[in-house]
C-alpha cells in the first residue's frame, strides 16, 4: 500500500535544484523545476552516483558522474550514457510541506 511520506518543505530547495532526502534506506531526490516539484530515486541508474549533487535545469537532470540525463517529471533516461530510466514518485504539497508517495 502507498503512502505519503513529508520529505522537506519547499524553502528547502532552491528553484533549478535538488534536494536528497532519505526514507527506511532508500534514497531519493526530490527537485524543485519552473514546471513544479517533481521526486524519483536518488541514486543513477548508470552506475552509483547520488542525483542530488547533479545538475538542474529546467526538468532535467544531470548526473555529477558522467553528465547523463534524464527528465525528472517522468524518469525518463535522455542522454548516454544513461538507458534504463528513473523510478519516479508522486509529489504532493501542502502548506509549503512536501510529500512523496512511495
Amino acid at each position: 500500500m502507498a503512502e505519503w511520506i513529508k520529505a522537506c518543505q519547499t524553502d528547502d530547495i532552491d528553484e533549478e535544484d535538488v534536494f536528497g532526502f532519505e526514507h527506511d534506506g532508500v534514497k531519493y531526490a526530490i527537485y524543485n523545476t519552473p514546471k513544479g516539484f517533481f521526486a524519483s530515486h536518488g541514486i543513477c541508474t548508470h552506475e552509483v552516483a547520488m542525483l542530488q549533487d547533479g545538475l538542474v535545469i529546467d526538468t532535467v537532470i544531470e548526473c555529477p558522474l558522467h553528465q547523463g540525463r534524464f527528465d525528472v517529471r517522468t524518469g525518463k533516461a535522455l542522454s548516454a550514457p544513461v538507458c534504463v530510466d528513473l523510478k519516479t514518485y508522486p509529489v504532493k504539497v501542502d502548506n509549503g510541506d512536501i510529500y512523496l508517495q512511495i
